[in-house]
C-alpha cells in the first residue's frame, strides 16, 4: 500500500471549519495556513530579497511582470499595490519546506505571515489541521489535537 503525501489545504471558503487560535496549535499543525494565498507589498519583497531597494523607483507593474516570469508572483493588483505570491501545485507556499512543513524564510517572512491569524480571512481563527502521528507497531495513523 502506498502512503499518501498529500497535505490538506486550508479551506478559505469554509470558515466554519476554522478553530479559535491559541499559540500551542502551531506545534501540532501541518502548517495549513501556509496553503492560503500570501499577499505581500513591495517592502515584503525587499525583505525576502527578491526585489532590491533600487527597484523601488520602477513601476510596480514592471516588477510584477518580472516576478511572474520568474514564477514568484501569481498576480498583482495595481490598484492596491498588492502582489500575491505563487504557490506550488499542492497549494503550499513557495517558501514552505515540504518535508518539515516549516517556513524556510521564517526570520524574513512577509507581514501577512507575521500577522496571521490576528488578521486574515477570519481574525483570531486559523485553518488548523493536526499532524498525523504514526503509532508504534502499526501502520495506523492518529490525529493529534
Amino acid at each position: 500500500m502506498m502512503k499518501s503525501n498529500l497535505i490538506a489545504a486550508a479551506e478559505i471558503d469554509r470558515l466554519d471549519t476554522w478553530a479559535k487560535y491559541s499559540a500551542p496549535m502551531c506545534g501540532s499543525c501541518i502548517s495549513s495556513c501556509c496553503t492560503l494565498p500570501v499577499e505581500v507589498k513591495i517592502k515584503d519583497l525587499i525583505r525576502i530579497g527578491i526585489v532590491d531597494e533600487f527597484e523601488m523607483g520602477d513601476p510596480p507593474k514592471n516588477i510584477a511582470k518580472r516576478l511572474q516570469k520568474e514564477g514568484i508572483v501569481e498576480r498583482f493588483n495595481q490598484k492596491s499595490g498588492i502582489f500575491t505570491l505563487q504557490r506550488m501545485s499542492n497549494n503550499d507556499c513557495l517558501y514552505l519546506d515540504r518535508k518539515s512543513r516549516m517556513c524556510t524564510i521564517y526570520e524574513i517572512r512577509p507581514d501577512t505571515c507575521r500577522n496571521h491569524p490576528r488578521v486574515g480571512p477570519r481574525p483570531g481563527y486559523c485553518a488548523y489541521v493536526p499532524k498525523a502521528v504514526e503509532r508504534k507497531n502499526s501502520s495506523e495513523k492518529l490525529m493529534v489535537f
